[in-house]
């Protein structure tokens, strides 16, 4: 018997607003793709190679694009799938400290050369009572005061990480607690790198299964509401998107490098994912002006993106300025140091989207951090 996997996915169908499932087998030998119709109990798809799905890709909770179709991949088709793929995947939360916010590109690249990947992110302001009730088993401690008001004292990003073990690849990441200790014992980890002490210590990781859980749902509720609020200003501001394929090439972190290398303040950041009529309503302003109108919804709404509010004075001009040219070729030839020179493949797939007119970019921004987040 060939070796096949099999996941129960769910796409959501806007020109009738429904909900769809299918049966989705993924065939690893070549690469090809098969769909059932779950409801009409027919085949959807036949059985075609499709070089866009790896089998990194399938786990359960993972949005994936087949044929421009976002599917949410919901539960296992079947317990050889569920043995083979899902046995030791797990779901983490990340915070990144306000002490290490400004290196939050070294930490995302620290991630995901520890084979986690980042499903889930936002930079959020934490409230006392937030604070409080995510660090409520210490509420007995010495240290609760001191460690609340730190943790309040300025923005975080709050991750959901997956991958094999999580919970414990990402503790090792991260290091001992103590900073100094760090230093000494795990001179390579995140919090001997940027921890000050015990406190400051640049990063938090759930420790536990049950901890994680608890953790996510505060920051990332499954059922109602959005966590604590973004942190975007709605001044001085300009829009920036890491575009799918960037993310999927683990680019994120280099990119993000990049920008706060080249003194670009990063004062707002969170994960979407734009289903089509989203995609196509963000871009509208290119439609019927750039050829490659059609491409860029299909990419933006390939899986997920990373939006960012830039803030500075003269954002939009400076910082369309640092991403180049939008053909990446060309970007190469003339300015070289870009953002898309250095990570765009080519029109479409040009690693950064960029407000292009001064007087959109609070629009830009206003349209991912309020209306999508809204």
């Amino acid at each position: 018997m060939e070796e096949r996997f099999a996941f129960l996915a769910e796409w959501y169908d806007p020109s009738a607003a429904l909900l769809r499932r299918y049966q989705l087998l993924f065939y690893p030998k070549d690469g090809s793709v098969e769909m059932y119709d779950v409801k009409n109990q027919r085949t959807f798809l036949r059985r075609t190679k499709y070089d866009d799905l790896h089998q990194e890709d399938l786990f359960v909770g993972n949005r994936i694009n087949v044929f421009s179709r976002q599917l949410n991949l919901v539960d296992y088709g079947d317990q050889y799938t569920a043995n083979k793929l899902g046995s030791k995947k797990e779901r983490t939360l990340a915070m990144i400290k306000p002490d290490a916010v400004t290196k939050v590109g070294d930490i995302i690249q620290m991630i995901y050369d520890a084979g986690l990947i980042v499903t889930k992110a936002k930079m959020t302001k934490l409230s006392w009572k937030q604070a409080g009730d995510f660090y409520m088993e210490h509420q007995s401690k010495s240290f609760f005061n001191n460690l609340v008001q730190f943790v309040t004292s300025g923005p975080v990003v709050v991750m959901e990480l997956m991958g094999d073990e999580a919970v414990s690849v990402w503790r090792k990441v991260l290091g001992p607690t103590d900073s100094g200790a760090a230093r000494k014992d795990a001179p390579a980890s995140l919090r001997a790198r940027f921890g000050t002490d015990g406190t400051k210590n640049a990063g938090h990781g759930s420790d536990s299964l049950a901890s994680a859980a608890r953790e996510l749902e505060l920051f990332f509720p499954s059922t109602t509401g959005h966590g604590p609020s973004n942190t975007a200003q709605y001044s001085y501001c300009t829009c920036c998107i890491i575009k799918p394929h960037a993310i999927s090439e683990a680019l994120t972190g280099k990119i993000l490098n990049s920008i706060t290398e080249a003194g670009f303040e990063i004062s707002a950041l969170q994960i979407f994912n734009l289903d089509q009529a989203s995609a196509e309503e963000f871009l509208e302003i290119y439609k019927g002006v750039v050829s490659e109108y059609t491409g860029m919804v299909a990419e933006l709404c390939s899986g997920p993106c990373m939006a960012l509010e830039i803030h500075g004075p003269d954002a939009p001009r400076e910082f369309r300025a640092f991403c180049g040219p939008s053909d990446p070729e060309i970007a190469r030839h003339l300015q070289p140091a870009t953002l898309r020179a250095r990570y765009g493949k080519n029109k479409v797939q040009n690693a950064v989207h960029c407000t292009d007119l001064q007087e959109d970019g609070l629009l830009e921004v206003q349209y991912f951090f309020k209306i999508l987040e809204g």
